[in-house]
């Protein structure tokens, strides 16, 4: 695994966060996927929740690496007498951090309209309140980029309650090699399976387990993989983000290895030979125990399945805000996926 499939996972990264993709609106994410591994020539699953499931082949038993493709969004919930939407967010999106932020609006008639999150009132010349106002679904609103004066005239431009809101994700990668964006979680790791997928075909690699790709897209609301685990996978490895914070050891060029996270420990095994695999590939690791934290797995899990289970990812700052990562904890993760899967 060298450096080249780590450029080329940040490309696949920002070609998927072009993609609008909240949990419930996944469908052209799913079929940007499905055309990247089928023209790898690999067999593919499109399943009916919309999750887009790979085998790369090999032989022994099942391995399964997993990401999700959707990601935090919004709802309208409300058309307000001024014309400003009202909105409800899907998973964990967080008020304070979407504020002054465009956003997209899908409606169901009449394409794409933009518009800008903003607190209520949000003139500082106007509103005593404003610093003391706390942001959340309430006190924040959506300011459409048309002339609407009213209820009605929203509605007059196809915006109903139900549709789909979708902030900007701002993606840059600067030459240092920070990749810096909304929704790195989880399609950075979305953009590394793809990249191990091609760096699979590329080196005519001898797989030493039948390996699985599991892009789902329900994981923000907490079902993304509790349907569909091939009945021959012994081990699940959701690839997901690294956490990156006070109290916690690992770095944004790092690969971060989970220990536990608010469900409970991972397998012991599993995160034992993840260690192994980040040693034996020369990658720069780190081990951490995520406070406030589900992943695919837990999903997986709660269906029943008997899965041996872990978790590894790039460590992300400011997850579930404007989050940043780097070129060398990608590489990591890569080199890590690479080794874990050539471990018996």
């Amino acid at each position: 695994m060298n450096e080249g499939y780590a450029s080329l996972a940040i490309d696949y990264t920002k070609e998927l966060l072009a993609i609008d993709s909240p949990t419930g609106m996944t469908a052209k994410a799913e079929q940007y996927v499905v055309d990247k591994l089928s023209d790898m020539g690999y067999s593919v699953k499109h399943t009916n929740k919309g999750g887009v499931l790979a085998d790369l082949g090999g032989e022994g038993a099942g391995l399964l690496f997993s990401a999700h493709i959707d990601t935090l969004g919004a709802m309208v919930c409300e058309i307000k007498g001024s014309g400003a939407l009202r909105a409800t967010n899907i998973g964990g999106l967080n008020a304070n951090n979407i504020e002054t932020e465009t956003c997209r609006v899908y409606t169901r008639s009449n394409g794409v309209l933009e518009g800008t999150f903003q607190l209520c009132n949000a003139s500082i010349h106007v509103n005593k309140s404003y610093n003391d106002t706390k942001r959340d679904f309430s006190s924040i609103e959506v300011l459409l980029d048309s002339k609407t004066k009213n209820a009605a005239d929203t509605k007059a431009l196809g915006v109903d309650v139900g549709d789909f809101i979708c902030v900007e994700p701002r993606t840059i990668v600067t030459s240092e090699g920070f990749i810096k964006s909304r929704f790195l979680d989880d399609k950075l790791s979305a953009g590394m399976l793809l990249a191990y997928a091609r760096f699979v075909k590329d080196e005519k690699v001898s797989l030493r387990h039948h390996v699985y790709l599991y892009f789902t897209v329900y994981e923000e609301v907490g079902h993304g993989a509790a349907s569909n685990i091939p009945d021959d996978v012994m081990e699940m490895v959701a690839v997901d983000m690294g956490c990156v914070g006070d109290g916690l050891n690992c770095r944004e060029t790092q690969v971060s290895i989970c220990a536990k996270d608010s469900s409970g420990p991972y397998n012991k095994a599993v995160v034992d030979k993840l260690v192994e695999a980040a040693k034996a590939s020369g990658s720069d690791y780190a081990i951490d125990i995520y406070p406030f934290y589900g992943s695919d797995c837990g999903a997986m899990l709660g269906s029943g399945r008997d899965v041996r289970h872990g978790l590894i990812g790039s460590g992300v700052y400011a997850s579930h805000g404007y989050e940043r990562s780097h070129r060398d904890g990608v590489l990591n993760t890569l080199k890590t996926i690479e080794a874990y899967e050539r471990l018996n």
